[in-house]
């Protein structure tokens, strides 16, 4: 999703089928995420904005398919995260911690 790697920070995210429904952990149905970023943020997607949630995760669907990062669907899913960081930013938590939180915004620009 445009986000700097760290190994001990990696997590799988189900992309076709949820893990909730017996979904696999394989290239096929899932993405390598970051954990404290990209995983946590494409989940408050999913919650928020379902359309931009499904966009992305059509992009990374065809990341697999293709078989390697393309740079073009990064680009793509850097624009989606763009547009719901201008549509909900100033939004707040129940606790009132921002909705989005800083290192969500802080991409690689080089793709």
């Amino acid at each position: 999703m445009g986000y700097e790697f760290h190994k001990n920070d990696a997590s799988f995210h189900h992309l076709i089928v949820p893990k909730r429904k017996g979904g696999s952990e394989t290239i096929q149905n899932g993405a390598v995420l970051m954990q404290s970023t990209s995983h946590n943020y494409l989940h408050l997607t999913e919650q928020v904005d379902f359309e931009i949630f499904s966009f992305i995760t059509s992009k990374m669907i065809d990341i697999n398919v293709k078989g390697y990062i393309d740079p073009q669907n990064l680009h793509y899913i850097d624009d989606a995260l763009n547009y719901f960081e201008h549509q909900y930013s100033g939004l707040t938590t129940k606790k009132g911690k921002p909705l989005i939180k800083e290192q969500y915004t802080k991409r690689l620009k080089k793709y």
